[in-house]
Protein backbone atom coordinates (compact mmCIF):
# COMPACT_ATOMS: atom_id res chain seq x y z
CA UNK A 1 0.00 0.00 0.00
CA UNK A 2 1.13 3.44 -0.65
CA UNK A 3 2.20 5.91 2.28
CA UNK A 4 2.11 9.48 2.10
CA UNK A 5 4.08 11.37 4.53
CA UNK A 6 1.72 12.70 7.22
CA UNK A 7 2.98 16.35 6.83
CA UNK A 8 1.41 16.65 3.24
CA UNK A 9 -2.10 17.42 3.21
CA UNK A 10 -4.55 14.90 3.12
CA UNK A 11 -6.36 15.47 -0.72
CA UNK A 12 -10.08 14.02 0.51
CA UNK A 13 -11.18 16.06 3.53
CA UNK A 14 -13.57 14.96 6.23
CA UNK A 15 -13.74 12.39 9.37
CA UNK A 16 -16.86 10.34 7.94
CA UNK A 17 -15.70 9.73 4.47
CA UNK A 18 -16.10 6.15 2.82
CA UNK A 19 -16.25 4.31 -0.56
CA UNK A 20 -20.04 4.77 -0.64
CA UNK A 21 -20.07 8.18 0.37
CA UNK A 22 -17.79 8.78 -2.08
CA UNK A 23 -20.01 7.47 -4.58
CA UNK A 24 -22.94 9.16 -3.10
CA UNK A 25 -21.32 12.68 -3.34
CA UNK A 26 -20.10 12.10 -7.09
CA UNK A 27 -23.87 10.60 -8.24
CA UNK A 28 -25.78 12.68 -6.24
CA UNK A 29 -26.69 15.06 -9.43
CA UNK A 30 -27.05 12.04 -11.74
CA UNK A 31 -29.71 10.66 -9.50
CA UNK A 32 -31.41 13.82 -8.51
CA UNK A 33 -33.09 16.81 -9.69
CA UNK A 34 -30.47 19.91 -10.95
CA UNK A 35 -29.68 22.22 -8.13
CA UNK A 36 -30.81 25.56 -8.38
CA UNK A 37 -27.26 27.19 -9.70
CA UNK A 38 -26.81 24.55 -12.50
CA UNK A 39 -30.49 25.47 -13.58
CA UNK A 40 -29.86 29.54 -13.50
CA UNK A 41 -26.56 29.03 -15.09
CA UNK A 42 -27.79 26.42 -17.94
CA UNK A 43 -30.22 29.64 -18.47
CA UNK A 44 -28.16 32.17 -18.95
CA UNK A 45 -25.36 29.47 -21.35
CA UNK A 46 -29.06 28.82 -23.50
CA UNK A 47 -29.87 32.34 -24.33
CA UNK A 48 -25.96 33.26 -24.89
CA UNK A 49 -25.80 30.01 -27.09
CA UNK A 50 -29.01 30.59 -28.67
CA UNK A 51 -27.41 34.58 -29.35
CA UNK A 52 -24.31 32.72 -31.38
CA UNK A 53 -26.09 30.37 -33.31
CA UNK A 54 -28.31 33.42 -34.55
CA UNK A 55 -25.19 35.10 -35.32
CA UNK A 56 -23.60 32.00 -37.48
CA UNK A 57 -26.95 31.19 -39.14
CA UNK A 58 -27.04 34.83 -40.21
CA UNK A 59 -23.23 35.10 -40.80
CA UNK A 60 -23.72 31.76 -43.25
CA UNK A 61 -26.59 33.20 -44.82
CA UNK A 62 -25.15 36.69 -45.88
CA UNK A 63 -21.31 35.85 -46.10
CA UNK A 64 -18.25 36.46 -44.35
CA UNK A 65 -18.41 39.94 -45.71
CA UNK A 66 -20.18 40.96 -42.38
CA UNK A 67 -16.90 40.48 -40.23
CA UNK A 68 -14.66 43.29 -40.02
CA UNK A 69 -12.18 42.16 -42.13
CA UNK A 70 -10.72 44.20 -44.72
CA UNK A 71 -8.18 43.58 -47.55
CA UNK A 72 -5.46 44.35 -45.47
CA UNK A 73 -6.69 42.50 -41.95
CA UNK A 74 -7.60 39.48 -43.57
CA UNK A 75 -6.73 37.23 -40.41
CA UNK A 76 -8.78 38.96 -37.13
CA UNK A 77 -11.04 37.86 -34.41
CA UNK A 78 -11.81 34.59 -36.24
CA UNK A 79 -8.44 33.45 -35.90
CA UNK A 80 -7.67 35.08 -32.65
CA UNK A 81 -10.95 32.85 -31.28
CA UNK A 82 -9.80 29.40 -32.83
CA UNK A 83 -6.13 29.72 -31.36
CA UNK A 84 -7.51 30.92 -27.88
CA UNK A 85 -10.14 27.58 -27.94
CA UNK A 86 -7.26 25.50 -29.18
CA UNK A 87 -5.19 26.90 -25.89
CA UNK A 88 -7.67 26.00 -23.84
CA UNK A 89 -8.13 22.20 -25.21
CA UNK A 90 -4.70 21.64 -23.48
CA UNK A 91 -5.03 21.67 -20.05
CA UNK A 92 -7.17 18.78 -20.08
CA UNK A 93 -4.92 16.16 -21.48
CA UNK A 94 -1.93 17.57 -19.84
CA UNK A 95 -3.46 17.05 -16.58
CA UNK A 96 -4.38 13.94 -17.66
CA UNK A 97 -1.68 12.02 -19.75
CA UNK A 98 1.36 14.18 -18.11
CA UNK A 99 0.73 13.89 -14.40
CA UNK A 100 -0.19 10.22 -14.74
CA UNK A 101 2.70 8.96 -15.84
CA UNK A 102 4.42 11.20 -13.33
CA UNK A 103 1.75 9.31 -11.13
CA UNK A 104 0.63 12.57 -9.38
CA UNK A 105 -2.51 12.14 -7.07
CA UNK A 106 -3.87 15.21 -7.20
CA UNK A 107 -4.52 14.86 -10.88
CA UNK A 108 -7.63 12.32 -10.08
CA UNK A 109 -9.92 14.84 -8.47
CA UNK A 110 -9.71 17.54 -11.57
CA UNK A 111 -8.76 15.43 -14.21
CA UNK A 112 -12.42 14.24 -15.31
CA UNK A 113 -13.86 18.16 -15.72
CA UNK A 114 -10.70 19.25 -17.47
CA UNK A 115 -10.78 15.94 -20.08
CA UNK A 116 -13.97 17.21 -20.79
CA UNK A 117 -13.37 20.79 -20.82
CA UNK A 118 -10.36 19.75 -23.69
CA UNK A 119 -13.00 18.11 -26.30
CA UNK A 120 -15.51 20.77 -25.55
CA UNK A 121 -13.14 23.64 -26.59
CA UNK A 122 -11.32 21.83 -29.23
CA UNK A 123 -14.96 21.36 -30.71
CA UNK A 124 -15.69 25.21 -30.44
CA UNK A 125 -11.85 26.08 -32.14
CA UNK A 126 -12.71 23.87 -34.52
CA UNK A 127 -15.79 25.65 -35.83
CA UNK A 128 -14.03 28.95 -36.81
CA UNK A 129 -11.96 27.55 -39.59
CA UNK A 130 -14.56 26.10 -41.43
CA UNK A 131 -17.09 29.25 -40.68
CA UNK A 132 -13.98 30.78 -41.81
CA UNK A 133 -14.15 29.24 -45.75
CA UNK A 134 -16.93 31.17 -45.86
CA UNK A 135 -19.01 27.82 -47.01
CA UNK A 136 -18.80 25.45 -44.47
CA UNK A 137 -21.09 22.94 -46.21
CA UNK A 138 -17.23 22.37 -48.27
CA UNK A 139 -15.50 21.74 -44.71
CA UNK A 140 -14.54 18.34 -46.00
CA UNK A 141 -12.52 20.05 -48.61
CA UNK A 142 -9.61 19.97 -46.22
CA UNK A 143 -9.55 16.53 -45.88
CA UNK A 144 -7.22 14.45 -47.83
CA UNK A 145 -9.52 12.64 -50.44
CA UNK A 146 -9.61 10.89 -53.76
CA UNK A 147 -9.75 13.05 -56.89
CA UNK A 148 -13.18 11.52 -57.22
CA UNK A 149 -14.28 14.18 -54.82
CA UNK A 150 -12.63 17.18 -56.24
CA UNK A 151 -10.54 18.31 -59.19
CA UNK A 152 -6.68 18.72 -56.52
CA UNK A 153 -5.78 17.01 -53.53
CA UNK A 154 -5.48 19.07 -50.54
CA UNK A 155 -1.91 21.23 -50.57
CA UNK A 156 -0.02 19.18 -47.84
CA UNK A 157 3.31 22.28 -47.98
CA UNK A 158 0.82 24.05 -46.16
CA UNK A 159 1.07 24.59 -42.24
CA UNK A 160 -2.97 24.89 -42.61
CA UNK A 161 -3.18 21.45 -43.63
CA UNK A 162 -0.92 20.17 -40.95
CA UNK A 163 -3.59 22.04 -38.28
CA UNK A 164 -6.12 19.65 -39.47
CA UNK A 165 -3.85 16.74 -38.74
CA UNK A 166 -2.55 17.81 -35.56
CA UNK A 167 -6.49 18.75 -34.51
CA UNK A 168 -7.93 16.09 -35.29
CA UNK A 169 -5.67 13.62 -34.02
CA UNK A 170 -5.57 15.26 -30.52
CA UNK A 171 -9.61 15.05 -30.81
CA UNK A 172 -9.54 11.39 -31.65
CA UNK A 173 -6.70 10.62 -28.94
CA UNK A 174 -8.46 13.07 -26.02
CA UNK A 175 -12.13 11.68 -26.93
CA UNK A 176 -10.90 7.98 -26.69
CA UNK A 177 -8.76 8.81 -23.41
CA UNK A 178 -12.07 10.30 -21.56
CA UNK A 179 -14.37 7.77 -22.41
CA UNK A 180 -11.93 4.72 -21.33
CA UNK A 181 -11.72 6.63 -18.20
CA UNK A 182 -15.47 6.97 -17.92
CA UNK A 183 -16.17 3.04 -18.24
CA UNK A 184 -16.01 1.95 -14.64
CA UNK A 185 -17.41 5.22 -13.48
CA UNK A 186 -20.63 4.39 -15.94
CA UNK A 187 -20.72 0.59 -14.72
CA UNK A 188 -21.16 2.06 -11.04
CA UNK A 189 -24.05 4.25 -12.15
CA UNK A 190 -25.97 1.07 -14.19
CA UNK A 191 -25.22 -0.86 -11.17
CA UNK A 192 -27.32 1.43 -8.88
CA UNK A 193 -29.80 2.79 -11.70
CA UNK A 194 -33.24 1.68 -11.39
CA UNK A 195 -35.25 3.01 -14.29
CA UNK A 196 -35.20 1.09 -17.03
CA UNK A 197 -33.99 3.53 -19.93
CA UNK A 198 -31.25 5.07 -17.37
CA UNK A 199 -29.83 1.55 -16.98
CA UNK A 200 -29.93 0.61 -20.54
CA UNK A 201 -28.15 3.43 -21.36
CA UNK A 202 -25.33 3.37 -19.01
CA UNK A 203 -25.34 -0.12 -19.34
CA UNK A 204 -24.31 0.62 -23.14
CA UNK A 205 -22.05 3.10 -21.85
CA UNK A 206 -20.77 0.83 -19.50
CA UNK A 207 -19.15 -1.28 -22.24
CA UNK A 208 -20.08 -4.88 -20.28
CA UNK A 209 -17.70 -3.77 -17.56
CA UNK A 210 -17.40 -6.24 -15.32
CA UNK A 211 -15.09 -4.72 -12.27
CA UNK A 212 -12.67 -7.96 -12.10
CA UNK A 213 -9.27 -7.76 -11.30
CA UNK A 214 -8.27 -8.07 -14.98
CA UNK A 215 -10.59 -5.72 -16.19
CA UNK A 216 -8.97 -3.31 -13.68
CA UNK A 217 -5.49 -4.60 -14.69
CA UNK A 218 -6.24 -3.78 -19.21
CA UNK A 219 -7.75 -0.55 -17.99
CA UNK A 220 -4.76 0.68 -16.10
CA UNK A 221 -2.63 -0.90 -18.87
CA UNK A 222 -4.63 1.28 -21.83
CA UNK A 223 -4.82 3.76 -19.77
CA UNK A 224 -1.40 4.59 -19.10
CA UNK A 225 -0.73 3.33 -23.16
CA UNK A 226 -3.03 6.11 -24.57
CA UNK A 227 -1.20 8.79 -21.68
CA UNK A 228 2.06 7.81 -23.47
CA UNK A 229 0.27 8.80 -26.79
CA UNK A 230 -1.65 12.11 -25.46
CA UNK A 231 1.09 13.06 -24.21
CA UNK A 232 3.54 14.30 -27.38
CA UNK A 233 -0.05 15.36 -28.76
CA UNK A 234 0.37 17.70 -25.97
CA UNK A 235 3.34 19.46 -27.24
CA UNK A 236 2.56 18.84 -30.98
CA UNK A 237 -1.39 20.53 -31.30
CA UNK A 238 -0.20 23.95 -30.53
CA UNK A 239 3.11 23.91 -31.85
CA UNK A 240 2.01 23.46 -35.36
CA UNK A 241 -0.70 25.74 -35.34
CA UNK A 242 2.23 28.63 -34.25
CA UNK A 243 3.90 27.50 -37.78
CA UNK A 244 0.85 28.97 -39.85
CA UNK A 245 2.42 31.83 -38.48
CA UNK A 246 6.11 31.25 -37.85
CA UNK A 247 6.35 30.07 -42.10
CA UNK A 248 5.05 33.09 -43.22
CA UNK A 249 7.15 36.36 -44.05
CA UNK A 250 4.93 38.46 -41.97
CA UNK A 251 6.50 40.77 -39.82
CA UNK A 252 6.06 40.17 -35.82
CA UNK A 253 5.29 36.09 -37.32
CA UNK A 254 8.24 34.92 -39.06
CA UNK A 255 10.09 33.99 -35.85
CA UNK A 256 11.39 30.25 -34.79
CA UNK A 257 10.29 30.75 -30.81
CA UNK A 258 6.63 30.45 -31.38
CA UNK A 259 6.53 26.74 -31.28
CA UNK A 260 7.37 26.67 -27.60
CA UNK A 261 6.10 30.10 -27.05
CA UNK A 262 2.54 28.98 -27.91
CA UNK A 263 2.99 25.90 -26.00
CA UNK A 264 3.40 26.94 -22.84
CA UNK A 265 0.97 29.83 -23.25
CA UNK A 266 -1.25 27.51 -24.43
CA UNK A 267 -0.84 25.19 -21.00
CA UNK A 268 -0.92 28.74 -19.35
CA UNK A 269 -4.82 29.59 -20.44
CA UNK A 270 -5.77 26.01 -20.06
CA UNK A 271 -4.66 26.10 -16.97
CA UNK A 272 -6.82 29.08 -16.24
CA UNK A 273 -10.30 27.68 -17.76
CA UNK A 274 -9.97 24.90 -15.74
CA UNK A 275 -9.14 26.69 -12.77
CA UNK A 276 -12.35 29.06 -13.29
CA UNK A 277 -14.32 25.71 -14.06
CA UNK A 278 -13.45 23.95 -11.06
CA UNK A 279 -13.94 26.72 -8.46
CA UNK A 280 -17.88 27.09 -10.44
CA UNK A 281 -17.94 22.99 -10.29
CA UNK A 282 -16.83 22.85 -6.64
CA UNK A 283 -19.50 25.09 -5.52
CA UNK A 284 -22.71 23.94 -7.41
CA UNK A 285 -22.02 20.08 -7.32
CA UNK A 286 -20.64 20.89 -3.39
CA UNK A 287 -17.43 18.97 -3.64
CA UNK A 288 -15.31 20.89 -1.53
CA UNK A 289 -13.80 17.85 0.14
CA UNK A 290 -12.95 16.18 -3.30
CA UNK A 291 -11.31 19.53 -4.93
CA UNK A 292 -9.33 21.25 -1.56
CA UNK A 293 -7.78 24.34 -1.41
CA UNK A 294 -4.77 22.46 -2.12
CA UNK A 295 -5.56 21.49 -5.19
CA UNK A 296 -6.51 24.90 -6.22
CA UNK A 297 -3.08 25.53 -4.88
CA UNK A 298 -1.29 23.10 -6.86
CA UNK A 299 -2.61 24.49 -10.18
CA UNK A 300 -2.12 28.13 -9.32
CA UNK A 301 1.75 26.92 -8.98
CA UNK A 302 1.77 25.65 -12.46
CA UNK A 303 0.30 29.12 -13.37
CA UNK A 304 3.46 30.85 -12.18
CA UNK A 305 5.90 28.79 -14.18
CA UNK A 306 3.46 28.78 -17.20
CA UNK A 307 3.36 32.31 -17.05
CA UNK A 308 7.23 32.71 -16.27
CA UNK A 309 7.66 31.03 -19.25
CA UNK A 310 5.06 33.21 -21.40
CA UNK A 311 6.74 36.15 -19.98
CA UNK A 312 10.18 35.64 -21.31
CA UNK A 313 8.86 34.76 -24.86
CA UNK A 314 7.40 38.04 -25.08
CA UNK A 315 10.47 39.98 -23.81
CA UNK A 316 12.81 37.00 -26.18
CA UNK A 317 11.26 37.74 -29.62
CA UNK A 318 11.26 41.91 -28.16
CA UNK A 319 15.02 41.92 -27.88
CA UNK A 320 14.92 39.57 -31.04
CA UNK A 321 13.49 42.40 -33.12
CA UNK A 322 15.92 44.80 -32.27
CA UNK A 323 19.23 42.54 -32.21
CA UNK A 324 17.61 41.28 -35.99
CA UNK A 325 18.55 44.16 -37.34
CA UNK A 326 15.71 44.00 -39.84
CA UNK A 327 13.73 47.22 -39.73
CA UNK A 328 10.46 46.06 -40.70
CA UNK A 329 10.81 43.32 -37.66
CA UNK A 330 12.01 46.01 -35.66
CA UNK A 331 8.67 48.86 -36.70
CA UNK A 332 6.21 45.82 -35.94
CA UNK A 333 7.23 45.33 -32.18
CA UNK A 334 7.79 49.15 -32.00
CA UNK A 335 4.27 49.50 -33.23
CA UNK A 336 2.77 46.80 -30.91
CA UNK A 337 3.25 48.75 -27.73
CA UNK A 338 3.13 52.21 -29.36
CA UNK A 339 0.75 52.03 -32.20
CA UNK A 340 -2.86 52.03 -32.29
CA UNK A 341 -3.18 48.88 -30.90
CA UNK A 342 -0.69 49.69 -27.65
CA UNK A 343 -3.97 49.37 -25.08
CA UNK A 344 -3.98 45.42 -26.23
CA UNK A 345 -0.61 45.04 -25.88
CA UNK A 346 -0.08 46.58 -22.66
CA UNK A 347 -3.65 44.69 -21.29
CA UNK A 348 -1.80 41.22 -22.39
CA UNK A 349 1.53 42.09 -20.70
CA UNK A 350 -0.51 43.14 -17.29
CA UNK A 351 -2.49 39.97 -17.22
CA UNK A 352 -0.22 37.41 -18.61
CA UNK A 353 3.32 38.46 -17.49
CA UNK A 354 2.67 40.56 -13.87
CA UNK A 355 -0.46 39.51 -12.33
CA UNK A 356 0.50 35.67 -12.32
CA UNK A 357 3.61 36.65 -10.14
CA UNK A 358 0.75 37.54 -7.48
CA UNK A 359 0.68 34.27 -6.33
CA UNK A 360 3.74 33.82 -4.74
CA UNK A 361 2.14 35.37 -2.25
CA UNK A 362 0.65 31.46 -0.37
CA UNK A 363 -2.38 33.38 0.97
CA UNK A 364 -3.40 34.71 -2.69
CA UNK A 365 -3.01 31.27 -4.13
CA UNK A 366 -4.72 29.58 -1.66
CA UNK A 367 -7.90 32.19 -1.89
CA UNK A 368 -10.86 30.69 -3.61
CA UNK A 369 -12.10 34.43 -4.59
CA UNK A 370 -9.11 35.55 -5.58
CA UNK A 371 -8.00 32.60 -8.11
CA UNK A 372 -11.07 32.88 -9.56
CA UNK A 373 -10.97 36.53 -10.51
CA UNK A 374 -7.30 35.77 -11.63
CA UNK A 375 -8.05 32.66 -13.62
CA UNK A 376 -10.79 35.45 -15.62
CA UNK A 377 -7.66 37.79 -15.85
CA UNK A 378 -5.09 35.25 -17.43
CA UNK A 379 -7.92 34.12 -19.80
CA UNK A 380 -8.54 37.89 -21.14
CA UNK A 381 -4.95 38.01 -21.46
CA UNK A 382 -4.51 35.42 -23.60
CA UNK A 383 -7.29 36.15 -25.87
CA UNK A 384 -5.75 39.57 -26.19
CA UNK A 385 -2.07 37.78 -26.76
CA UNK A 386 -3.73 36.22 -30.06
CA UNK A 387 -4.85 39.57 -30.91
CA UNK A 388 -1.91 40.90 -30.72
CA UNK A 389 0.14 38.34 -32.98
CA UNK A 390 -2.75 38.54 -35.37
CA UNK A 391 -4.31 41.61 -36.17
CA UNK A 392 -0.99 44.29 -35.02
CA UNK A 393 1.27 42.04 -37.35
CA UNK A 394 -0.99 42.55 -40.21
CA UNK A 395 -2.67 45.96 -40.34
CA UNK A 396 0.83 47.70 -41.12
CA UNK A 397 2.69 45.42 -43.12
CA UNK A 398 5.82 45.98 -45.46
CA UNK A 399 3.34 48.36 -47.58
CA UNK A 400 2.15 52.08 -45.58
CA UNK A 401 -0.36 52.42 -48.64
CA UNK A 402 -2.42 49.43 -47.26
CA UNK A 403 -2.13 50.02 -43.79
CA UNK A 404 -5.73 49.43 -42.45
CA UNK A 405 -7.50 49.25 -39.14
CA UNK A 406 -9.84 45.93 -38.11
CA UNK A 407 -13.31 46.79 -36.26
CA UNK A 408 -15.18 43.70 -34.98
CA UNK A 409 -18.48 44.17 -36.17
CA UNK A 410 -21.63 42.50 -33.85
CA UNK A 411 -21.45 39.12 -35.91
CA UNK A 412 -17.60 38.93 -34.57
CA UNK A 413 -18.52 39.62 -31.23
CA UNK A 414 -21.57 37.62 -31.87
CA UNK A 415 -19.77 34.23 -33.34
CA UNK A 416 -17.16 34.62 -30.23
CA UNK A 417 -19.48 34.91 -27.23
CA UNK A 418 -22.00 32.44 -28.87
CA UNK A 419 -19.04 30.16 -28.75
CA UNK A 420 -18.65 30.56 -24.83
CA UNK A 421 -22.88 29.78 -24.38
CA UNK A 422 -22.32 26.81 -26.58
CA UNK A 423 -19.47 25.08 -24.95
CA UNK A 424 -20.92 26.39 -21.37
CA UNK A 425 -24.00 24.17 -22.84
CA UNK A 426 -22.37 21.51 -23.32
CA UNK A 427 -20.21 21.62 -20.08
CA UNK A 428 -23.14 21.74 -17.66
CA UNK A 429 -25.02 18.89 -19.75
CA UNK A 430 -21.90 17.00 -18.89
CA UNK A 431 -22.52 17.98 -15.26
CA UNK A 432 -25.91 16.65 -14.89
CA UNK A 433 -25.35 13.20 -17.00
CA UNK A 434 -21.80 12.15 -16.34
CA UNK A 435 -20.24 11.40 -13.18
CA UNK A 436 -17.90 14.69 -12.95
CA UNK A 437 -15.43 13.02 -10.69
CA UNK A 438 -13.30 9.82 -11.73
CA UNK A 439 -14.77 8.35 -8.24
CA UNK A 440 -13.34 4.73 -8.43
CA UNK A 441 -9.80 6.61 -9.04
CA UNK A 442 -10.34 8.52 -6.55
CA UNK A 443 -11.20 5.74 -3.87
CA UNK A 444 -8.06 4.31 -4.60
CA UNK A 445 -6.26 7.23 -2.80
CA UNK A 446 -8.65 7.87 0.08
CA UNK A 447 -6.73 5.45 2.34
CA UNK A 448 -3.26 7.20 2.08
CA UNK A 449 -4.45 10.60 0.88
CA UNK A 450 -7.84 11.01 3.04
CA UNK A 451 -7.96 13.30 6.08
CA UNK A 452 -9.18 10.31 8.12
CA UNK A 453 -7.76 7.40 6.92
CA UNK A 454 -3.95 9.20 6.72
CA UNK A 455 -1.92 8.08 9.63
CA UNK A 456 -4.37 4.47 9.57
CA UNK A 457 -2.26 1.28 9.76
CA UNK A 458 -2.83 -1.52 7.26
CA UNK A 459 -4.41 -3.53 10.19
CA UNK A 460 -6.56 -0.58 11.56
CA UNK A 461 -7.79 -0.20 7.93
CA UNK A 462 -8.93 -3.67 7.45
CA UNK A 463 -10.76 -3.92 10.67
CA UNK A 464 -12.71 -1.31 9.76
CA UNK A 465 -13.31 -2.21 6.11
CA UNK A 466 -13.38 -6.04 6.33
CA UNK A 467 -12.97 -8.12 3.17
CA UNK A 468 -15.81 -10.62 2.17
CA UNK A 469 -14.51 -13.52 0.48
Amino acid sequence: MHKEAAIREPLILGNDVTYSKITNDVLHTIEHSPTKMWKILMTIAVIIALWGIGSILYLLGVGIGTWGLNNTVGWAWDITNFVWWVGIGHAGTLISAVLLLFRQKWRMAINRPAEAMTIFAVFMAGMFPMIHMGRIWMAYWVLPLPNQFGSLWVNFNSPLLWDVFAISTYMSVSLVFWYIGLIPDFASIRDRAKKPVPKLMYALLSFGWTGNAKAWQRFEEVSLVLAGLATPLVFSVHSIVSMDFATSVIPGWHTTIFPPYFVAGAVFSGFAMVQTLMLIVRKAMRLEAYVTIKHIEYMNIVIIVTGSIVGVAYLTELFMSYYSGVEYESYAFINRFSGPYAWAYWAMMTCNVVSPHLFWSKKLRTSLGFTFFMSIIVNIGMWFERFVIIVTSVHRDYLPSSWSMFYPTWVDIGVYVGTIGIFSVFYLLFLKYFPVLAFNEVKSIMKSSSERYKNMSDEEFHKLHPVKK
